[in-house]
């Protein structure tokens, strides 16, 4: 929200109701501010694949469209996180502010402004 105050005698005009010395409160909503940018973390067994791969923001209002965000940055990346369907793969968790998320098929649990995403690939073997 902002507050616009005009004081000027140049905006009196009769014709618009605008006078001078009022204020008038204008709700501004831009991209940026509609924008929602998440924290993601990784494990070190994704580092071992993707060397460059740190802690990032990225755009998007669910895991499904931060999981493409993050293909767009580092291609490959996720087909270690989903499979061919698209569902997160069994040795893949995410964590959205330490809870584990609940929609493993369509990866439709919301993500908001300023929460912590924890990507975890287990590893399994013998």
């Amino acid at each position: 929200m902002i507050v616009l105050s005009l004081s000027e005698p140049a905006f009196d005009n009769p014709e618009t109701s605008v006078q001078a010395d009022q204020q008038y409160k204008v709700d501004i909503k831009s991209d940026l501010a509609q924008t929602v940018m998440p924290k993601v973390k990784f494990t070190a067994a994704l580092k071992r694949f993707f060397p460059s791969l740190q802690e990032t923001v990225v755009e998007g209002t669910s895991v499904f469209e931060v999981v493409a965000a993050l293909e767009q940055k580092h291609p490959g990346l996720s087909t270690y996180l989903v499979d061919d369907t698209g569902k997160l793969r069994q040795h893949v968790n995410v964590f959205i502010k330490n809870e584990l998320i609940q929609d493993r098929d369509k990866l439709s649990d919301a993500v908001h402004e300023n929460d912590e995403m924890f990507i975890f690939q287990a590893l399994s073997g013998g």
